[in-house]
Parts: C-alpha cells; structure tokens; sequence
C-alpha cells in the first residue's frame, strides 16, 4: 500500500487531522500516543518553533512505542529545503499553508503526499494543473468557510479539501458533511496550556469528541 493509500484510508475511518505543536521531543511523543489512543492516526507537526523538526523526527522514529497506525506528517512547510528535511526526517505527507510549485514537484517525484494550501479558485486551479487532486484550504474560516468551499467543490468537482483554520468541535460538523471535503485539520486537538500542564487524558478525550463528531457527521 502507497502512502497515499494508507493516509485515505486512516481519513476514510477518522477524517480530522490534529496539529501537534511542540518543539520537545518527549512532548510530541506524549502528545501522539494521546491522539491515537482517542482514535486520530493521522497528525501534523507544525514548524512553527525551534526543536519541531526534532520532534517531528522522534514521533516518526518511535512509531512502534507511540502505537500502531500512527502517520506522521509535516506542516507549515515553507520551502523547499524544509521539504527535503522533514521527508529525510520521516515525514510521510507534507502540508504547506500555500502552493509552491517547487515543493509540488519534489513531493510528486519522490511519491510523498503533499497538500499545499488553497484560498481561492485560481490557486486550485493551479493545484489541480499540478497534478494535484487533494489540496488544504487555509485559513477556512477567513477564506470564506463551508460557503466558499461549496463553490469550490461545484466548479472543481475533481478536488477534494482539507480546511485548517478557525475549525473546532463546535463547527466540525459543518465541514465534514461536504462530500468534497477529505478531512479537517485544527489545533483545538491540543490546547497550549493542557499540554503544557501534561494532561494527556484531555488530549485523548478530545480527540474522541471529534471522532464521535466525524462519524455524525458522516453517516
């Protein structure tokens, strides 16, 4: 099974993918092992502080420790040089918070699932020109939310979405019952302050909320 296949396959049973946003190893295995016990196999770490690739890389290298199922990607990939460093990392899909061709390509030709980040039509399109045919669309709230993704899912109808930004358990529900939209992604999955307190029940509790909120949703 590709990488491609087995990430469809963990959204196709709980379509959410949590943020994991730590630069401490230690913390981001914690963090992992908490999400995947509430059921979310597939989680993006965020390079948004130092240590993140380090974090990324322990996750990815303790696969059997954290549990079975875990897919590990990377976010927040702004360049090319991330690109190769987080895949040499470990990293089994990439998410970039907008289209950078050259980080297209490189994922494309390595076989590495890459979703770039989409606001508006002309970005999917571009996307969809790529060879592209999942792409994130980010910030959702700001770019228009369920509305603007049901325009473009009506005119893109090859594209499917994964919108990241301004989505919680209150709103989950509202993305996921769009046929056009693969997953949601979101940070509410591991508040700051819990993690910071090492509450890693919350965590886990949390993340069946949104499992439960998936499968209403879905069904």
């Amino acid at each position: 099974m590709s990488q491609a296949d087995s990430i469809n396959a963990a959204l196709a049973a709980a379509p959410v993918v949590p943020l994991v946003d730590s630069g401490d190893p230690d913390q981001a295995v914690a963090t992992a092992r908490a999400l995947l016990e509430g059921g979310l196999a597939v989680q993006e770490v965020v390079l948004r502080r130092p240590g993140a690739l380090d974090a990324m890389r322990s996750m990815a290298q303790r696969r059997a420790d954290i549990g079975e199922g875990l897919i590990v990607g990377a976010g927040t990939v702004l360049t090319l040089e991330q690109a190769k460093a987080v895949h040499k990392a470990g990293a089994e899909f990439i998410v970039s918070p907008g289209l950078l061709d050259e980080i297209v390509h490189y994922c494309m030709d390595e076989g590495l699932p890459v979703f770039p980040g989409t606001a508006t039509a002309s970005e999917v399109q571009r996307a969809h020109a790529l060879g592209l045919r999942a792409v994130k669309f980010f910030p959702a709230s700001l770019a228009g939310g369920v509305p603007m993704l049901k325009a473009l899912s009506s005119v893109f109808s090859a594209m499917r979405f994964m919108p990241t930004g301004g989505i919680s358990a209150a709103n989950l529900h509202e993305y996921l019952a769009l046929p056009g939209v693969i997953a949601c992604g979101g940070s509410w999955l591991t508040p700051r302050e819990v993690i910071a307190a090492g509450d890693y029940d919350a965590v886990t509790g949390l993340a069946r909320e949104a499992v439960a909120i998936a499968r209403a949703a879905r069904d």
